[in-house]
């Protein structure tokens, strides 16, 4: 226990007697995030140290901090009905219960991978209440975990707010379309900043933005990066993508709003003349078969689609 701890841990007895149950839970999760030491040598130790203490609230209060999920998740999930689902970092499961019990047990087989143990123990627990026996809940890496059904056979890979955990994003990703089928779809949302000098059409950050959020992040090893959102749209084809911001709680009263972004998309080597680049009015616009238009929206920023 670190002298931090020492002094904290008679207090937080104390308020836990004292105040309701809803305040003293929503203190002890903002001094969790904010003031609780992150240890260990390796990621998985330095997960389990930060989300140890919150898992068990972790899902309420994140449900304000993290934008974006339902809808990705809904939108996700109903393109890709079948087949398998494999949520990497998906935590605690609540981006299965956002998709609802009928999006998930269309599944043939859900697959639920993170590191962080005491997260996966609150997902298991999840799964046996809502009695989804199509799901597994797997202690993987997401830069080399592999389905037992191998690669090139999963038909919807998620990212909910956990790329920005992961060292080694690119990595991940690239593992990602090696484990998508010819027809898969990837669905991400999370926080990113963009590069100073953006392409035609999307979203440009201010300098604030850009220096404080990676910043202050940095302090839970949540890692924005103004490289994460190019290499999504060269990696991938792009089907959908949103760029919007966010307060967050209690300290979007004075600070500014920190930027998220959430894209679907598929594997670029399966597409048909495949054209990712900007254009004038905004959008990314691979050629896509039988598939929706791909669509930019950058909060009042007006779509454009390029063409020909």
């Amino acid at each position: 226990m670190t002298q931090l701890e020492w002094i904290v841990s008679p207090l937080v007895s104390l308020l836990r007697c004292v105040l309701p149950k809803w305040l003293f839970d929503e203190l002890f999760m903002l001094y969790s995030i904010a003031f609780h030491p992150v240890s260990g040598d390796t990621h998985q130790e330095r997960l389990t140290s930060f989300y140890q203490a919150q898992a068990s609230g972790y899902d309420a209060f994140r449900q304000r901090l993290l934008q974006g999920r339902e809808l990705m998740v809904q939108e996700a999930t109903s393109r890709a009905s079948g087949g398998i689902w494999v949520d990497m970092g998906g935590g605690t499961g609540a981006n299965l219960e956002m998709a609802g019990d009928a999006a998930v047990m269309s599944f043939a087989k859900v697959y639920i991978v993170d590191l962080c143990i005491p997260l996966l123990e609150v997902a298991r627990k999840r799964c046996a209440e809502r009695g989804w026996h199509n799901v597994e809940c797997v202690e993987g890496d997401a830069a080399t975990w592999v389905p037992p059904e191998g690669r090139s056979k999963v038909d919807l890979l998620t990212f909910s707010y956990s790329l920005t955990m992961i060292p080694d994003w690119f990595a991940a990703l690239t593992h990602a379309k090696e484990l998508l089928a010819a027809d898969g779809n990837i669905a991400i949302v999370d926080f990113y900043v963009s590069r100073k000098y953006v392409e035609g059409g999307m979203a440009r950050h201010s300098y604030v933005q850009r220096a404080l959020w990676p910043f202050y992040f940095a302090h839970d090893d949540v890692r924005l990066s103004a490289d994460h959102l190019p290499f999504i749209t060269k990696a991938f084809s792009t089907l959908e993508l949103h760029e919007r911001e966010a307060p967050l709680p209690y300290l979007g009263v004075v600070l500014p709003r920190v930027p998220y972004m959430s894209s679907s998309g598929g594997r670029t080597d399966t597409v048909d003349a495949l054209r990712v680049r900007a254009c004038g009015g905004g959008t990314w616009a691979p050629a896509l078969p039988s598939r929706p238009q791909a669509r930019h929206r950058g909060g009042a920023r007006r779509a454009a689609a390029c063409s020909e």
